[in-house]
């Protein structure tokens, strides 16, 4: 961030709030652009007890006869489980400072409750929630200790302290904390640097109004800013305005005025930069909290749909609904985050305690706010009916880009990624420019292919750290055991599919140890003998990659030769996701990007084509989605050789990286959607079929995304392992009446298609609606391991 210099500071202490505002706003849009977040929450006041008299405060209090000092876990979980049950991902716990220093009845409370400290017992109450109702726990519980921050840390997402002020004339005979040993600012500026040595997200900020001048708020905002810039770890700072409450000292103190608010937000924007996020409480400004977001914040802070604002009570929480309405007013997005920042949370392992990071991990969407639903690829969870958004206003540079994209340019990497960040009214837009570009592309037809999958062996002798498929050393653990399909067996399954007209058969397995190339090129004519019009789609290019190396040939020679046995064209799996920052994480010792897409041109200037997909959803971003894309565009620019693009989302339950709390629940519907219409934009003009897994999305899902620029529905698989193996629960094959039936309930026309978008034989076309039920498919376990044959002489 750069420093303000003393002109500046000196230029701002006496102006208008006018003046500094439209500034502050547009630095506010260089760092968050659209987006204003908050997070859904519920308020835990596990004591209002407190050491401290501060003159402005109604939510401490002294011991009452006949009330207890501290709520009891039974309440306390019924406060976090009302919040869960309304869609909350924050359970704020707030609380007074050490309350058992003062008095005996709370030392005696804490005996009854078995804890020693107040602190003890927080820690108890956060690991309690987080574990029985998922709450994220966000800490407000006064000064602490370097080892209570660190204790605390284990249990909560994060952490806060208002550092208020630095002015210790506050905190002096007839000030508003006179008598309050912990508002002292050199006790709070500690702490707040202590929890950047111990990597704690972060919140803190100022109280406005209490006394303090304009350059007293200038220099807390410095120093905040000072200790940021040396941790990294201020969430957010937030600008509270003083409000006077009956029965208190100051209760006839004047409240902070619109004009001291306004300005200090904007200030606060100047001083802070562009990427800090900054909160001002909207229940504090009631109709005018829109006048917040002209001033720079970025964010609106916690919202409970449950309980009040304890601190605040004669305040009430805006609706929010009313809130979004607010935002979207104002032009901007509303989004809800999680108690942590997006950007605590795509860095989870090194901001969290181990625990809580796998919590954090699993409840956040790609870019680290909250995910919206509870959907997932491949559970029976239906998504959201997709109830299109009240037309808003569509930023120009979106248009701009999508103008581009119509036009079958190719989009820079930035450009795909603010595709990918479109939400709301942009995600309307988004998905409604990829369903004109995919009509006028491609027509009203939905393709799809009649194909059985053979997965011929779940042993695998890699690491892939996503997949629930593969058997072997890292996954022995895993459900399902290891099987390996005899040769023989594959004739039968071949011709089996034939009967019941199939024109493609799509191959693929994990890489046996006893694997070579001569058994790839064996499944190759078996199946071709079985059937020798049925289409050989088999292989990946780590498949292609092993086949070679075992024989001594080049991959461009060993394509030769499986292309002379038989083989018709590659399906494009083993990509994941084409960025090897990615691949580091998930596959470590799969091909690189490099060699995936070498294997890929080779293939494609042998004539052999090929799909190629993207399985995103685990640990990628929209940066990692948009070089993938712009990879693929790059390639097919060169040879042409890509039939099809294939989004596949990451299914999550039985994947050992999501089991090992590293990855998301895959995408949320939002991005699995978005996925097909980005990609139709992002490849117009060089792939013209987007195909949609039912597999993973389910009907209704599929649905969607053939109303946002899909146009395809694979194959109707007949046995489908290695998604089922993960979790997925939508069947093995969708047989040809059924996608016939999803495809017109959308008013599209249904086809038939062969592997190479060619029309499939009439004979074909009328046994698949007539097939018999398959005979059952015994994958056997492995054979005894035998010695793998030399590689071929030179």
């Amino acid at each position: 961030m750069k420093a303000i210099s003393s002109s500046d500071i000196e230029g701002w202490l006496n102006g208008a709030a006018a003046e500094v505002m439209p500034p502050a706003a547009r630095l506010r849009d260089i760092g968050h652009g659209r987006v204003v977040s908050y997070s859904r929450k519920v308020f835990i006041p596990l004591t209002r007890l407190c050491r401290d008299v501060c003159s402005y405060c109604t939510f401490a209090r002294s011991p009452r006869p006949g009330e207890s000092a501290y709520l009891s876990p039974d309440e306390v979980l019924a406060i976090a489980r009302a919040g869960h049950e309304a869609g909350c991902h924050e359970a704020l716990f707030t609380l007074g400072d050490r309350p058992e220093r003062r008095w005996k009845a709370v030392r005696q409370a804490l005996d009854a409750l078995g804890f020693s400290s107040t602190v003890d017992y927080l820690s108890a109450m956060c690991e309690r929630v987080q574990r029985e109702t998922g709450l994220l726990p966000h800490v407000n519980a006064g000064v602490l200790s370097v080892e209570e921050m660190a204790r605390l840390r284990a249990v909560s997402a994060s952490q806060g302290l208002m550092l208020e002020s630095l002015a210790e004339r506050l905190c002096e005979r007839g000030g508003p904390h006179f008598g309050s040993p912990d508002k002292r600012p050199a006790a709070r500026l500690a702490m707040l640097r202590a929890a950047g040595e111990l990597r704690i997200p972060f919140t803190t900020g100022i109280l406005i109004g209490i006394g303090e001048t304009r350059r007293e708020r200038i220099d807390a905002l410095l120093a905040i800013r000072g200790v940021h810039e040396t941790f990294g770890h201020v969430q957010e700072v937030i600008i509270q305005n003083f409000r006077a409450k009956p029965g208190t000292r100051m209760a006839a103190a004047p409240d902070a005025s619109r004009e001291e608010l306004l300005w200090t937000i904007a200030i606060a924007r100047h001083v802070l930069g562009p990427d800090i996020n900054i909160q001002a409480p909207p229940n504090l400004s009631g109709e005018h909290c829109a006048t917040l977001i002209d001033a720079g914040i970025n964010d609106w802070g916690g919202v409970s749909p449950v309980t009040p604002d304890h601190v605040n009570p004669e305040a009430p929480w805006p609706t929010i609904t009313a809130l979004r309405s607010t935002t979207e007013a104002s032009g901007k997005l509303l989004v809800e985050r999680l108690p942590s920042y997006p950007l605590y949370c795509r860095e989870a392992p090194y901001w969290h305690a181990p625990e809580i990071a796998r919590a954090v991990v699993r409840a956040a969407d790609a870019e680290g706010f909250a995910r919206a639903d509870e959907w997932s690829p491949g559970l029976r969870v239906a998504p959201a009916p997709w109830a299109r958004r009240a037309a808003g206003a569509i930023p120009a540079e979106l248009e701009r880009v999508a103008a581009k994209a119509r036009a079958g340019d190719a989009l820079a990497e930035g450009e795909i990624v603010r595709l990918f960040h479109a939400r709301d009214c942009e995600f309307d837009y988004v998905c409604d420019q990829a369903d004109r570009l995919r009509r006028e592309t491609v027509g009203d037809t939905v393709r799809y292919v009649v194909n059985r999958n053979i997965n011929y062996t779940n042993i695998c002798v890699y690491r892939c750290t996503f997949c629930a498929f593969s058997k072997g050393r890292p996954a022995v653990s895993l459900r399902g055991a290891p099987y390996e399909v005899p040769l023989h067996e594959i004739p039968r399954r071949v011709a089996e599919a034939w009967a019941r007209g199939a024109t493609e058969v799509c191959m693929q397995g994990g890489i046996h140890p006893d694997y070579t190339g001569e058994t790839y090129l064996g499944v190759v004519r078996a199946a071709r003998e079985a059937a020798p019009g049925i289409h050989v789609h088999a292989f990946t290019p780590l498949e292609v990659v092993h086949g070679a190396a075992t024989l001594g040939l080049t991959t461009r020679e060993f394509l030769e030769e499986l292309i002379a046995a038989g083989l018709g064209s590659l399906p494009g799996t083993a990509a994941e996701i084409l960025d090897d920052e990615v691949r580091a994480r998930i596959c470590p010792d799969k091909v690189t990007t490099a060699a995936w897409l070498g294997v890929m041109e080779a293939a494609h200037e042998l004539g052999l084509r090929s799909t190629a997909t993207i399985m995103f959803g685990h640990v990628d971003a929209p940066q990692h989605w948009a070089r993938h894309l712009a990879r693929i565009r790059e390639l097919q620019a060169r040879t042409r050789g890509f039939t099809e693009f294939v989004p596949l989302p990451f299914v999550h339950m039985a994947s050992p990286v999501y089991l090992a709390g590293e990855a998301r629940k895959g995408p949320t519907f939002r991005e699995a959607v978005l996925m097909h219409a980005v990609s139709r934009l992002a490849l117009h003009g060089a792939i013209p079929n987007i195909q949609v897994s039912w597999v993973k999305m389910g009907s209704a899902g599929a649905a969607v995304c053939l109303e946002a620029g899909a146009n395809d529905l694979g194959g109707t698989l007949m046995n489908e392992s290695i998604s089922r193996a993960a979790g997925t629960q939508h069947g093995q094959e969708m047989p040809p009446a059924r996608m016939d039936e999803l495809i017109c309930s959308l008013g599209r026309v249904p086809a038939q298609r062969t592997t190479l978008y060619g029309v499939p034989p009439a004979a074909c076309a009328i046994r698949s609606y007539d097939a018999l039920p398959l005979e059952p498919v015994i994958n056997p376990p492995p054979a005894p391991r035998r010695e793998r044959p030399r590689a071929r002489a030179a």
